[in-house]
Parts: C-alpha cells; sequence; structure tokens
C-alpha cells in the first residue's frame, strides 16, 4: 500500500486557531475601521487634555463614542455577514492519496528534490481561506518528518529532502486551514540517498 490513511479524533481539534480570514473587501473594511476607531480616539484624547471646558469634553465624549463605535463595527462585521466561526470542526467524504513519492521509493541527491504528487477523490482544492467551511472544499498541508513544508491549493509539490530516512505526510484541511473532523491524513515513508 502506497499511503496509510490516518484519522485521530482527538487531534482534530488541535488545528482550531488556525489561519482564519474572509474573502472580499470585509477584512479590509474591518481594517480600516479598526485604525479610523485609534486614530479618533487619539483626537478624542486631544480634545479632552488640550482643550478644557464644556465644549472641549463634549466633542471629546462624542469622539470617543464614535471610537467605539468603530472597533465595535470591526469586531463583529464578519458576523454580521454570515461569516461565523464555529467550535465544531467540519466533515468530509474526500479521500486522499499519496501517488508520488511511493512506499519506500529511494529517491537520490544531496538535497534530493522530492516531486509530491496526491490524488484527491470527492473534495476540491481552491485558492481562497474562508470562515464559510464547506465540507469538501479546503487545502492540502504537506508535512516532512512532522514539520510543515508547504501549504499549496494544488496536488502537486516539490519539497526537498536531506539524504536519510523521511516520512511524507499530507493533509487535506478545511478553507480556514483547520483539520477536518475526522482529519484527512495520508503518510508514506521514503528515502534519500546522497
Amino acid at each position: 500500500m502506497a499511503s496509510t490513511p490516518t484519522t485521530d479524533p482527538a487531534l482534530a481539534r488541535d488545528g482550531l486557531l488556525a489561519h482564519r480570514g474572509l474573502s472580499g473587501p470585509a477584512p479590509f473594511v474591518a481594517v480600516a475601521l479598526f485604525l479610523a476607531g485609534i486614530g479618533v480616539f487619539i483626537c478624542a484624547g486631544w480634545f479632552y487634555t488640550r482643550r478644557p471646558g464644556p465644549r472641549g469634553r463634549a466633542v471629546a465624549y462624542g469622539l470617543g463614542a464614535v471610537g467605539i463605535g468603530c472597533f465595535a463595527i470591526a469586531t463583529f462585521l464578519p458576523f454580521f455577514l454570515g461569516a461565523t466561526p464555529t467550535l465544531r470542526r467540519p466533515t468530509t467524504t474526500a479521500t486522499l492519496a499519496i501517488v508520488s513519492p511511493t512506499s519506500g521509493q529511494v529517491l537520490r541527491g544531496d538535497p534530493a528534490i522530492v516531486h509530491v504528487v496526491l490524488r484527491l477523490d470527492g473534495g476540491q482544492v481552491v485558492p481562497f481561506t474562508s470562515l464559510r467551511l464547506e465540507p469538501n472544499e479546503g487545502h492540502i498541508h504537506l508535512y516532512l518528518d512532522g514539520t510543515l513544508v508547504s501549504m499549496t491549493t494544488g496536488l502537486t509539490a516539490d519539497i526537498t529532502a536531506v539524504p536519510g530516512a523521511h516520512e511524507l505526510e499530507a493533509e487535506f484541511v478545511a478553507v480556514d486551514h483547520g483539520p477536518f473532523d475526522p482529519r484527512v491524513r495520508v503518510t508514506t515513508p521514503f528515502s534519500v540517498a546522497g
């Protein structure tokens, strides 16, 4: 067998705080509102300290309220757009297999270039990151000897490996870069002769 699927529901929760994002202008609007809120708070502080009296304090309090509004909208904008993160990981029917390198294959080089070819059945690799998790859409993460070496939106990749015995692991992850539950992982051993 060229690859061994592994699923570990206990580990499926580990990747929960992965890279997350929204497609479209929402992230840029949220960042702009957050920065505007900071600017408004700085102005409010200036009015409060440099313009004593009822008029200066009224302007400072008004600007403070606007700043709080900017922070609140920036924080909750993704939720208003329906992109609510969930604590429960999605499931998928997709299966993943490592086509190349084959189990026990010996490559040559110091370092060797390992041409990784994967097969994904029942799933689709997509080029975007989102909080809207679809059960059969995601990305591929490649690990060499337990270390993440590639996050790709394709089924082929070239990585390098030094002489010695190695284990390649590929994982199909959701569009937020977190794992499916159960995880969709395959591994294969190979070695490099210098």
